[in-house]
């Protein structure tokens, strides 16, 4: 096995569970990765999808005992079972639009000088919102009325451009539909696991062929950091996010998008 290539995917895997669940853009920051590895061909841009299994599990295991709860009372609950009705609407969607454009994102907006944008911009609007006086109607991510779940799944699609940052989306689109801060992040986590696990099995469908028996290891590689890493992000954003705020994400976003410019142009 290649060692070198063994220690991108980690690296890569590291990327992913640490910038999956922050505003920040996970699937920007591994394009930008990638690019300046040299591995931005078609199976690399599968690897970028697949390593993220790590961090659905790491979102899984947090969230298990929660997530066995609602399962109880799916049956004996009607929260429970309007929650779970919300969360598929809100899926809905990504699923039917990321299905409908796959080959167009991949194939075109997967590229390093969108992403470098969309990561300034998105810093910019993160700011801005993050400043507003905004007063919340709604702190428990599992009672959000239905249709402000629709909206949030809809406004999600916005991240299917890379660099805009699925859970910095939802998490701006929850607060200005009037969730709090903590609420808002709580349902980008909830949301994330059928959106990732869809996209997962999605492009692993789509590309499989793309991948040589002697990814698996690496796949394997990228997937326990994306889990590891992925699993402390998870356990500290809710209470960082409570006390500070979102503007130490969005000035990365800006910093990574405005680096990542100046290499572009560099190399060109």
């Amino acid at each position: 096995m290649d060692t070198i290539r063994f220690l991108q995917s980690i690296f890569l895997g590291l990327v992913e569970g640490m910038t999956e669940f922050l505003p920040v853009s996970s699937t920007g920051h591994l394009l930008l990765v990638q690019h300046f590895f040299g591995l931005d061909d078609d199976a690399n841009k599968t690897f970028a999808v697949l390593v993220q299994l790590g961090a659905i599990l790491a979102i899984v295991t947090v969230y298990f005992s929660r997530l066995v709860a609602i399962a109880r009372g799916l049956g004996s609950e009607p929260a429970a079972r309007r929650f779970v009705f919300g969360v598929l609407i809100a899926f809905l969607p990504a699923a039917v639009i990321g299905a409908a454009l796959h080959n167009f994102i991949k194939d075109v907006l997967f590229n390093p000088l969108i992403v470098c944008v969309s990561l300034i911009v998105g810093g910019i609007v993160l700011l801005v919102v993050d400043r507003l006086d905004l007063k919340p109607r709604y702190r428990d991510a599992t009672a959000f009325s239905l249709p402000m779940y629709l909206a949030i799944g809809f406004i999600q699609c916005l991240a299917m451009v890379p660099g805009v940052s699925r859970s910095g989306a939802t998490i701006v689109g929850a607060m200005l539909l009037r969730a709090d801060k903590r609420s808002a992040a709580e349902f980008s986590f909830f949301l994330a696991m059928p959106t990732m696990a869809g996209a997962f099995a999605y492009d692993l469908l789509k590309s499989y062929k793309l991948l040589a028996f002697d990814d698996v290891a690496m796949i394997a590689a990228g997937f326990v950091a994306a889990f590891v890493s992925g699993l402390v992000v998870v356990r500290v954003f809710l209470d960082y996010i409570s006390r500070h705020g979102f503007a130490p994400f969005a000035w990365w976003r800006i910093a990574i998008g405005a680096v990542g410019l100046v290499g572009l142009l560099a190399v060109h």
